[in-house]
């Protein structure tokens, strides 16, 4: 079934109408002279507004909601377009050969262009209404990607680097008097040859996780008329013990002016405040509605700037009274917290891209899509992935109540080299909360996302410092999925452990003053004939029909419910809202057009985690202190008969593994390839304590994964006893959770090794010749693994993996977790 286009008018007109945004009329905006030629290009996919952009509407809408003034003009539409040359003078009263669709960029088909150019000029023309004349004229550019220059009548205009950010300037000073304005812009893109901030954009997608780029314009360009003192930016910040919001007027002009700022519910007067420009004042606002998920209030706020009892500027904005925090739930546990509750952060991953226009989308209308169905399908949050969406996305999430986590775009995954691409990417973070910080809707900062860029751990932790001082009324996730990929670790700054965990969830804890969360998982597939990007696709678990996609979210929201529960995670992001080109994991196809699952079983499921993840948690019953005795339920002396000198099962070798020479007697020599040792049953019960414990010696230890002991789970192992090749150093896992010795392993040297699940602690300890080296707090959702037990090698993604390349001997397994003296006592045995 398509999702019909009347469907999705119906349903953002319906969240939106109510609290539609109130600007000023546009007026008619000049074209470039030549008009001829230009066509929409054809994209793989279109989405229900493809057919709705044109040159005589591309994104007609006021672009700033927080700061409007009734006279206004919208640049978008029809510019000349021709590549660039380096060191090419700019085309000053030329006519460019081609025609470009702004404000969408070049490799986009509602450009008109569709392909990538590293550099390119833009020309048009305007005229400055007659009305406007005795005032200042601005010009706006929401973004352009990467490098740009403007020229207005032939002078150089402004200069401005950031892809992501928007710039102004003004050219009062550069107009003819009267006629035609030439505007010029030059843009360059290098994309992912440089290490500028780019999120997920490539210069070639990878058909990967990594996409087709988008550079030059494309964000909304446009212009207005404004007074010698005018109000630049108004920064707002909500203070609920106070009832009151924080105001800051950031004006141009003579310094010393005044400031009225006027609070409305509705018609209502509800507060007023004066004092001076571009100091912060105190609007108060007594017995305030809150804003939240279930109630997104917003109030209407008019702003004056004065001078000598003359008003010089007056804009309109609004905002939410609403306060982001951390508290502690009934089980003791920190969680994250709204308006001084308890509330779980529900979200998805946003990528934002679209099949016809790129970065761009391709309406207004399309642009609220995506959040509008977050609400439908029963979201209270969204993680806008390592992309910085136009004003008018952040409006929407304002209104519709939906949080929204922050990403900064990262660099490609290389760590940032030393040098002024450093300074850069800190600077385009600054820049980006500095513009976002008075929207209702964020409450949480995201400097690096899987360590991509990310080039000192130390640093990592400054910077999330330097983010919480620029903006302390918000948190700070420092590094979303420190567990996982590129992330140098955990700096233990800011205020969240994010652990990333594919299928997941993640069952990561709080500790200290950091709540946890699960910053991506989920990623559950679905092909949909004609209507994937590149006719085929991948997801981290694909699925054979809707039905059994619906199913597999379900179970693993429940498993988030659970994961909340029982380990403390506050917030969980599922990927993702949509496909995007070769990912097919979305609850939509790429083009919006089909959905891909049950969507009453999502809500339903969605509902029931926001309300039972309240803090309670939950307790099960006391755990059994074990089997006494030094050699455990279970002893392998692997002394070349094969059996079990303590318990009831034989271990069988596996293809062709051998008995050797061990560290007492014998043991058993392992190539590394596809040999290991199986005891034929589950011998340990995973939902309480454990303890694994073996010698073992490699015979090579580079970045190669060797597991010593686990067991079978449906999916994946249930722990790892290992050596973890990505940290070249032996350590006691869950997946993606590594408690990790601190030294490199010796090939061809004897280590004693033992695992420790402490249930009752929540923490997985390391033994290494007895001292323990290392602990890690850690959580399973997993009941029971009922696989065998297996000696050298693992189970991953429901493959067998992780072969020991090396010789084991003397494995024991507990049915309790083993203290330091147990372990000393075990290891100075030499058994």
């Amino acid at each position: 079934m398509k999702f019909r286009r009347r469907a999705v008018a119906a349903a953002v007109a319906g969240l939106l109408a109510a609290t539609a945004l109130a600007s000023g009329t546009q007026q008619a905006v000049g074209q470039p002279a030549a008009q001829t030629g230009w066509h929409k290009g054809t994209p793989p996919l279109t989405t229900p507004w493809t057919d709705d952009v044109s040159p005589t509407n591309a994104l007609p809408e006021y672009p700033r909601p927080q700061l409007t003034r009734k006279k206004w003009q919208n640049l978008n539409g029809l510019w000349e377009f021709a590549p660039a040359a380096t060191g090419e003078a700019p085309p000053f009263d030329k006519t460019l050969a081609e025609q470009v669709l702004v404000p969408y960029p070049i490799e986009s088909a509602l450009s008109g262009v569709q392909r990538h150019e590293d550099r390119m000029w833009y020309r048009r023309t305007f005229t400055v209404p007659s009305s406007w004349k005795g005032q200042r004229l601005l010009l706006h550019f929401g973004a352009v990607d990467y490098d740009a220059k403007v020229w207005v009548n032939g002078r150089q205009v402004a200069t401005h680097r950031g892809g992501y950010d928007g710039f102004d300037v003004d050219v009062t000073n550069v107009l003819k008097r009267s006629g035609p304005q030439e505007l010029i812009v030059w843009a360059e893109d290098l994309t992912d040859e440089t290490f500028q901030p780019i999120g997920k954009q490539r210069e070639v997608s990878d058909h990967g996780i990594f996409y087709q780029g988008s550079s030059g314009i494309w964000r909304t360009v446009w212009m207005e008329p404004v007074a010698t003192s005018s109000i630049d930016r108004l920064q707002l910040t909500p203070d609920l013990p106070s009832s009151s919001l924080k105001l800051t007027a950031d004006t141009s002009g003579p310094a010393g002016l005044d400031v009225e700022a006027t609070a409305y519910d509705g018609s209502k007067i509800v507060g007023q405040v004066k004092g001076k420009a571009d100091t912060e004042l105190k609007l108060p606002i007594k017995n305030p509605k809150l804003w939240s998920p279930d109630s997104p209030f917003l109030y209407t706020l008019k702003v004056k700037l004065i001078d000598r009892g003359k008003t010089q500027d007056e804009v309109g904005s609004y905002s939410g009274m609403r306060s982001v925090g951390k508290m502690k739930g009934a089980d003791g546990k920190l969680r994250l917290a709204l308006n001084g509750k308890i509330l779980f952060n529900l979200s998805t991953l946003d990528q934002g891209f679209w099949p016809d226009g790129l970065n761009t989308a391709p309406t207004d209308e399309a642009l609220a899509f995506d959040l509008v169905q977050h609400k439908k399908l029963g979201f209270n949050t969204v993680r806008k992935h390592i992309k910085v969406e136009p004003d008018r996305w952040y409006y929407h999430a304002d209104q519709l109540g939906l949080m929204v986590w922050q990403d900064m775009p990262a660099a490609k995954p290389d760590p940032i080299p030393a040098g002024p691409w450093r300074d850069q990417f800190k600077a385009e973070l600054r820049e980006m909360v500095d513009e976002h910080k008075s929207f209702t809707s964020i409450t949480t900062w995201i400097p690096f996302n899987e360590g991509w860029g990310e080039w000192d751990l130390a640093e990592t932790g400054r910077i999330a410092d330097s983010v919480k001082a620029q903006d302390p009324s918000r948190l700070v996730n420092a590094h979303s999925g420190m567990n996982c990929c590129d992330s140098l670790g955990d700096s233990g700054r800011g205020d969240m452990i994010d652990h990333h965990a594919y299928l997941g969830p993640a069952t990561s804890t709080p500790a200290g003053d950091r709540v946890a969360v699960d910053g991506e998982h989920g990623g559950f597939g679905l092909k949909t004939t004609d209507h994937m990007w590149f006719g085929d696709g991948f997801a981290y678990e694909m699925t054979p029909d809707k039905t059994t996609l619906t199913r597999r979210y379900v179970e693993n929201q429940r498993d988030v419910l659970r994961s909340a529960n029982s380990c403390g995670i506050s917030g969980s992001v599922y990927t993702q809202i949509t496909d995007v080109e070769g990912e097919l994991n979305g609850f939509f196809t790429y083009d919006r057009q089909i959905p891909k699952m049950d969507f009453a079983q999502v809500r339903a499921v969605n509902q029931d985690i926001i309300k039972g993840a309240d803090g309670t948690g939950t307790s099960g019953p006391p755990l059994p202190p074990g089997t006494p005795g030094a050699d455990g339920i279970h002893f392998y002396p692997l002394d070349g008969t094969a059996e079990d000198a303590v318990g009831t099962n034989d271990a069988t070798l596996q293809n062709g593994a051998v008995f050797a020479p061990g560290k007492n007697g014998q043991g058993v020599a392992l190539n590394g390839s596809n040999q290991f040792i199986d005891t034929g049953a589950q011998l340990l019960d995973t939902s309480g304590n454990y303890t694994a414990m073996a010698w073992v010696k490699l015979n090579k230890a580079d970045g190669s994964f060797q597991t010593v002991v686990s067991q079978d789970g449906d999916r994946d192992s249930a722990f790892f006893l290992q050596y973890s090749g990505a940290d070249q150093r032996f350590a006691m896992s869950f997946p993606g959770q590594r408690a990790l010795a601190p030294t490199k392993p010796n090939p061809d040297q004897w280590y004693h090794l033992a695992g420790v699940r402490d249930a009752a602690k929540g923490e997985l300890r390391l033994y290494v010749d007895g001292e323990l080296a290392a602990t890690k707090s850690a959580c399973s959702l997993d009941s029971t693994s009922t696989g065998h037990s297996v000696i050298g090698r693992a189970k991953f993604g429901g493959n067998s993996v992780d072969y020991l390349d090396g010789t084991v001997d003397q494995v024991h397994l507990f049915d309790r977790a083993l203290g330091d003296a147990e372990v000393r006592a075990l290891y100075a045995s030499g058994r």
